[in-house]
């Protein structure tokens, strides 16, 4: 019996984890938007379209496996977790993002990023895979005046974004080496955060980041800016 003990044990205290980080966000989330009740019943919608479906399940869909054929993504680029109202404002501010900023989400998921982008009074665009998905929360997201459509992240005209927010870390080679392609037809200056790893390629200059808490656990924010006049070693893609 002893040898199923620790296993136990550590099953028990990743649930408590995740209960807790849990508890933490979206009490965080609910005080903030306190300050912003026009964003209130939006982030209700988004909460009550997980509670009813979510897409990033282990479920492949018909309609999931011809997007990601269409884009020559992989499955797994999909699963990630959520950006907690708090941590989205943190790191956006850091940003320089104010009322003067557009913000684009490429893969914006449940769309957090985008609430609080609207938080600071910027405008708010996300781009998503999933048909589904944009169908169920769009509509609880245009009220406030965020939009969300469904594309190719590595298609979605940037050339008016300030700023773009895209996780990194969940992306494959191939994608990552289309996406940093694609956010070279960004204006200069443009900053871009990534989560986990910096986008490590010439012209992305910056390489500043912070530890900030996302819903599994702790993670590095990355914000760069888009310098293609200034030459430097690119290195290898992480």
């Amino acid at each position: 019996m002893e040898d199923f003990e620790l296993p136990f044990f550590q099953w028990i205290a990743i649930q408590l984890q995740g209960l807790v980080i849990a508890i933490i966000v979206r009490s965080t989330d609910l005080l903030l938007l306190l300050w912003r009740p026009s964003l209130l019943r939006p982030y209700l919608g988004l909460w009550w379209q997980r509670l009813l479906l979510t897409p990033y399940s282990a479920r492949r869909t018909f309609e999931m496996v011809r997007a990601l054929q269409s884009t020559g993504q992989s499955f797994r680029e999909l699963i990630y977790g959520e950006t907690p109202l708090l941590t989205a404002l943190l790191f956006l501010r850091r940003a320089g993002v104010g009322s003067r900023s557009r913000v684009v989400d490429l893969g914006a998921g449940r769309g957090r990023v985008l609430i609080a982008a609207r938080w600071l009074r910027a405008q708010s665009h996300g781009v998503e895979l999933i048909a589904d998905h944009v169908k169920r929360v769009a509509p609880w997201l245009e009220p406030a005046g965020i939009t969300l459509t469904v594309g190719d992240m590595t298609r979605e005209p940037l050339t008016d974004a300030t700023h773009i927010f895209t996780n990194w870390v969940a992306f494959t080679p191939e994608t990552k080496a289309r996406l940093v392609a694609h956010l070279r037809t960004c204006q200069p200056g443009t900053r871009i955060i990534t989560v986990t790893r910096p986008i490590q390629a010439e012209g992305f200059i910056g390489h500043s980041y912070r530890w900030m808490l996302f819903t599994w656990g702790p993670e590095k924010v990355w914000i760069q800016e888009y310098r293609p006049e200034i030459s430097i070693p690119s290195g290898n893609q992480e």
